[in-house]
């Protein structure tokens, strides 16, 4: 019997051994949480054209529970193109990827050689850990005409027509069409004087430049002003935008019909008169049109103290001719309570494009009974004189 049992005995011993040198075995070996370092990108596959530089956002996960720092290369890449990667506005070659679910990025710049052939191309790019981690991403290009259409710069009304003396606002609309955001230079040429402003929809003060989102677009008022001296006639303003990758033109056109200006004065150029409460006093005023254009329906209007009364034998002048002046009569009247002094009574002309306005100062004389008296009291003096010089002259 005991022949027949150490064997067995042997055989438990042998297991024992190996299961517990294998229990030593594992102790040893680095022990990783699940999951592990990934790259990724939302676009891995796009169309480009020969000598484009396209740009990938590449996203790092890392799902260990401890952070990572990986080695970035290109694993690889046609012959003649170059990329990079970068970050922070600099080159790099590893990046550091927390733990958890906020992903890590960096980008990847890619340049298409100009004499790249038509066709599908492949470019692997690689991320390794110090821990041993690793992961490609694949990009996938195709090579050939991408449809993208001009931009466009373009005014809703780009002919406008008014005074010597107006601001012109041009309300205009820049298109970029291409497949990437564009920064524009905003430029004109406008005629010697001219003041030319671009100012995009929602802001507060004048740009030289802007961006546009592709295939995006944006609106812009463009303020155009005269000079002072300008005389009538067209003017063409060319305006720009000018980007790395094309110019987009407009041309705006004002049209300046001439300046307009009216004066109001007197004959004599004597603003001032006299007047009598309740007595219509004439007054006649020099309506002239200075400016370089017509002016029609010309009204006359008046602000004068309170319950006075001014009319006009014209209150409207139908057609003022350049260089013109109408003769007015205006009729002031002072009211009954008005004392002795001077007042203001304003005389204004205007038109829809220009008006004038002149002040008068109207002294008031007033008339009172102690006048008439005085005058009673000097006849009736001068009738007594007379009587006793002819009663006693004879003696």
């Amino acid at each position: 019997m005991i022949h027949i049992h150490q064997p067995a005995k042997w055989m438990r011993l042998v297991v024992g051994t190996v299961l517990t040198a294998l229990v030593l075995w594992t102790c040893n070996i680095p022990a990783f949480a699940a999951g592990g370092l990934e790259m990724s990108t939302d676009y891995p596959g796009i169309v480009v054209k020969a000598g484009d530089s396209v740009n990938f956002s590449v996203s790092f996960s890392n799902d260990t529970g401890a952070p990572l720092f990986a080695d970035l290369s290109v694993e690889s890449i046609p012959d003649g193109w170059s990329g990079y990667f970068k970050g922070g506005g600099n080159q790099i070659s590893r990046i550091a990827v927390k733990p958890g679910s906020a992903s890590t990025t960096a980008t990847f710049s890619l340049t298409i050689p100009a004499d790249a052939a038509e066709g599908d191309y492949s470019v692997v790019l690689k991320a390794t850990s110090d821990s041993g981690l690793s992961d490609t991403l694949e990009l996938q290009l195709n090579v050939g005409q991408v449809e993208t259409s001009e931009g466009k710069f373009t005014a809703q009304y780009p002919e406008l027509q008014g005074a010597a003396s107006a601001t012109f606002n041009f309300s205009t609309t820049l298109a970029n069409n291409g497949l990437e955001e564009q920064s524009y230079s905003l430029t004109a040429q406008p005629p010697e004087g001219w003041q030319v402003g671009f100012k995009p929809s929602g802001a507060s003060s004048q740009v030289a430049s802007l961006s546009v989102d592709a295939g995006g677009s944006t609106s812009i008022t463009v303020t155009v002003t005269p000079p002072a001296s300008v005389k009538a006639g067209t003017y063409k303003i060319p305006c720009a935008a000018v980007s790395a990758r094309e110019t987009l033109a407009t041309e705006l056109t004002v049209i300046i019909t001439g300046s307009y200006s009216l004066d109001v004065s007197t004959p004599s150029g004597r603003l001032s008169a006299e007047a009598y409460a309740e007595r219509e006093t004439p007054i006649t005023l020099s309506i002239t049109n200075t400016g370089s254009s017509d002016l029609r329906n010309v009204n006359l209007t008046s602000s004068a103290p309170a319950n006075w009364n001014v009319r006009f034998d014209t209150s409207t002048i139908d057609v003022l001719e350049v260089g013109a002046t109408k003769e007015v009569t205006a009729y002031i009247t002072p009211s009954s309570d008005a004392m002795t002094g001077d007042y203001i009574t304003v005389i204004t002309a205007s038109t829809s494009e220009t008006s004038d306005r002149a002040e008068f100062r109207v002294s008031v004389k007033t008339r009172t009974a102690w006048g008439v008296v005085g005058v009673v009291l000097i006849l009736a003096m001068g009738a007594g004189l007379a009587a006793i010089f002819r009663k006693y002259g004879r003696r």
